[in-house]
């Protein structure tokens, strides 16, 4: 099974709206800078949070920041800042404390932007033939775009993070999104159809149902366009959310993606873990973005 990148933006209605800075406001941190954007995204004004290191040497890498579901509607971007009980700790500060501007923008009905539900908010969308995810994609290509255009950041040099919604938000759009130079993302790599199969597919939220993908592409083959792009994957061999029958069917139909230059997908499965991220797959991903983006 393969997909075209065009033919991916066709099914998810995938369109980046302008963006445009309203205001920034700084705030001093321990060890780093922090800084609350507010963006016109498409007409609609949307909270960022970015951090930096305190002084910036001229233009620095980047990551463009998925923040995460967990049904923490009213998160969102704060995730940045105030972590998740899945991740170790905050990954906002350790991020610009090794050398990184990293942004984060509340996602459709997350954070300031949760006065709807997400069953409401998909399912119109769904009669429309959209999805609420190809929505959240375009406006996460639109943060990407903010963060390109900013006089500290090499453009040339931002890769993408998140884990769980983050993880999937982050491969998928550096798979439409060529200006994402290296990704890593952590617990929800997988094969739809597998899952399915298994009925773990029900643990995933509405908002990532995209009608007719199935028919024409799944995890591994949407991961595949990211090649010969930098990716690692990390998954809890035990997450019920990606069962590993799953994780090995996505996988199997990447490698074939990276034969020519296997060194540059990087694959981390632990025994026993679940939905979370671990120590190993902390130091993985820094280590990660450190070889290819610093």
């Amino acid at each position: 099974m393969a997909i075209t990148r065009t033919r991916f933006r066709e099914l998810l209605g995938f369109a980046e709206p302008e963006i445009t800075l309203l205001s920034r406001r700084e705030e001093a941190a321990d060890g780093y800078a922090i800084e609350h954007v507010r963006l016109l995204v498409g007409g609609v004004e949307v909270r960022g949070i970015l951090t930096r290191p305190v002084v910036a040497a001229g233009r620095l890498p980047a990551i463009l920041y998925g923040h995460s579901h967990g049904g923490g509607y009213h998160i969102g971007a704060r995730e940045l800042l105030d972590g998740r009980d899945y991740l170790l700790d905050p990954l906002g500060p350790v991020l610009a404390r090794a050398g990184y501007v990293t942004l984060c923008i509340d996602m459709p009905i997350f954070g300031e932007r949760a006065q709807v539900k997400e069953s409401f908010a998909a399912k119109a969308l769904l009669w429309h033939g959209k999805s609420l995810f190809g929505q959240m994609l375009s406006e996460h290509a639109a943060a990407l775009t903010y963060l390109a255009e900013r006089d500290d950041v090499d453009a040339g040099r931002i890769g993408a993070f998140g884990i769980s919604m983050g993880c999937v938000l982050s491969y998928w759009l550096a798979a439409l999104d060529e200006r994402i130079a290296a990704v890593a993302h952590l617990c929800c790599f997988a094969d739809f159809r597998t899952m399915i199969e298994l009925g773990a597919h029900d643990g995933h939220g509405i908002y990532l149902t995209v009608p007719g993908l199935l028919r024409e592409a799944d995890g591994g083959s949407i991961a595949a366009l990211i090649a010969p792009r930098p990716q690692l994957i990390c998954v809890g061999e035990a997450d019920a959310l990606t069962p590993k029958p799953a994780v090995a069917r996505a996988l199997e139909e990447l490698r074939h993606a990276y034969a020519a230059m296997p060194e540059r997908l990087q694959f981390l499965g632990e025994e026993g873990v679940g939905h979370r991220e671990t120590p190993t797959m902390r130091a993985a991903m820094l280590e990660f973005f450190a070889r290819y983006l610093g």
